[in-house]
């Protein structure tokens, strides 16, 4: 085990004593300014390590009234049994109601943790409960503040979300520029078929030859998938004759 040196130790030692007495003097002569730059050290550790709890702290309150925003976003409107949903379970009269109660609890999140990951979810549900609620220009306000949020994924919900208030506005330009690149630059969340599909059926109305092109695309790169196959047979039977067949 390591011992201390004893002042005749260190004076003793062939290298130590060359510096020894330049040692004690400097210490003596900034003492205080050691003791001082020991205690800011102290002090660092301690606020970090404050700080990572109060983040901590943060995080979990964030994530549990995410939690109970999210259950009234999803909960049930209409009567049923309580057997049914279960004891507790949240219903509501009407979806406006619920759309309401949960843009409430949504903005409250997204107002007190705008740098926690909930409050960023929490900001693009806001703008999808406005969006249900047709209020069209708070939606649009809303999804183009959750669509800059730092986080890829959410952004990128918010976008497609975004885009999709506005083809139902009408400002079908705008939409469709948004989903292009959203099909070009997908993520999980908005995978590239989620966004070619929503390009298309903003298409159909205007141009329906455009749409017929996009789904053709999708089926060629993707329609191995059973589901998606299906759903681009829907889709594809729901368009106009072309001209000729």
């Amino acid at each position: 085990m390591a011992q201390h040196m004893t002042k005749k130790e260190l004076k003793q030692d062939p290298f130590l004593s060359v510096y020894y007495d330049d040692i004690v003097e400097f210490a003596q002569q900034h003492y205080a300014k050691l003791i001082v730059a020991v205690v800011v050290i102290a002090a660092a550790v301690v606020a970090a390590v404050s700080w990572k709890s109060y983040q901590r702290r943060q995080e979990l309150a964030a994530n549990a009234q995410l939690g109970a925003a999210l259950t009234t976003f999803h909960a049930y409107v209409g009567s049923a049994s309580p057997d049914a949903l279960g004891p507790g379970a949240q219903t509501f009269a009407t979806a406006e109601a619920k759309y309401k109660a949960a843009l409430k609890a949504f903005s409250g999140v997204a107002a007190r943790y705008p740098r926690q990951k909930a409050g960023e979810i929490a900001l693009y549900h806001a703008g999808v409960c406005e969006a249900f609620l047709d209020r069209r220009d708070a939606a649009l306000k809303t999804l183009r503040q959750a669509a800059s949020v730092p986080d890829p994924e959410i952004a990128s919900l918010a976008r497609f979300a975004l885009a999709d208030e506005l083809a139902r506005a009408g400002r079908l330009p705008e939409a469709k520029n948004i989903f292009l690149a959203l099909a070009n630059h997908p993520t999980r969340t908005v995978p590239s078929a989620t966004a070619w599909l929503a390009l298309a059926d903003a298409e159909r109305g205007t141009d329906p030859a455009a749409a017929r092109q996009i789904y053709a695309r999708v089926s060629k790169q993707m329609g191995s998938d059973p589901y998606l196959a299906e759903i681009l047979k829907e889709k594809l039977a729901a368009l106009p004759a072309q001209p000729g067949k």
